[in-house]
């Protein structure tokens, strides 16, 4: 589903991504470990186009993207990312909210985009709500319409910049019990987060950045148990 090749990305005099390698193959829950400015939300927005790269590849489902030859609006309608921030819009309910871009992107009929809205509200514990505005919702709460919002568009894949990390504590719960529902229906997910149960419980692979590189990756059970690298080695026994 994704292939990304010698991926490097700079801004300005800084390398953020020095050659990243990745693949993820369908169904599969990849989650980016790493200490702050290690290059996990960089590349995700490179995977979603939100930047663009200075040189490698990016392949998506087998093609490869070509950002100045390609519609770039009809990849992110391939690609739903949900933020650390919910980005919602304050004055459209959260009906609204998550109705807006299968109507003016996707030009579904309003009928068809409400019945799907509802649906996915229904899916993330939300469809109570569907009437009520964002500042009335908790932060949970308004993670989980987020995530119904980018699944509108109806993606082959997900990304997550650390969907969690902007929550209060008790609240982390329920927006990781909706991602955990996505990952066991067969979403093909990569996401950034510092939750390392879900990371032991939900990832197929745990990838851990450094200086804009992967430099190590295997299972869960694999790479907490028995890093290899040093910096891995360092990293888990300060988090863990």
């Amino acid at each position: 589903m994704i292939q990304v090749k010698s991926l490097v990305k700079t801004f300005g005099p800084l390398t953020v991504l020095n050659g990243v390698d990745l693949s993820v193959s369908q169904k599969e829950v990849v989650v980016l470990l790493g200490a702050s400015g290690s290059g996990k939300s960089t590349l995700l927005r490179c995977l979603n186009f939100l930047e663009l790269y200075d040189s490698g590849e990016i392949r998506l489902m087998g093609s490869q993207i070509v950002p100045q030859k390609t519609d770039l609006n009809q990849v992110r309608a391939e690609v739903g990312m949900v933020f650390q921030h919910f980005n919602l819009f304050p004055h459209k309910t959260v009906l609204e909210n998550v109705m807006e871009a299968p109507v003016h992107v996707k030009k579904k009929k309003k009928e068809e985009a409400r019945a799907l809205a509802l649906k996915l509200l229904e899916k993330v514990g939300l469809k109570d709500k569907a009437d009520v505005y964002p500042d009335m919702l908790s932060g949970g709460q308004k993670q989980r319409v987020a995530i119904a919002r980018a699944l509108a568009m109806e993606p082959r894949i997900m990304l997550f910049d650390e969907p969690t990390s902007a929550l209060d504590p008790e609240l982390v719960g329920e927006v990781l019990q909706v991602m955990k529902q996505l990952a066991s229906d067969g979403m093909t997910m990569v996401v950034v987060t510092h939750e390392m149960g879900f990371a032991r419980e939900v990832a197929d692979r745990v990838a851990f950045m450094h200086n804009g590189q992967i430099l190590e990756q295997g299972h869960p059970n694999t790479f907490f148990e028995s890093p290899q690298n040093e910096r891995t080695k360092q990293f888990l026994q300060r988090i863990l």
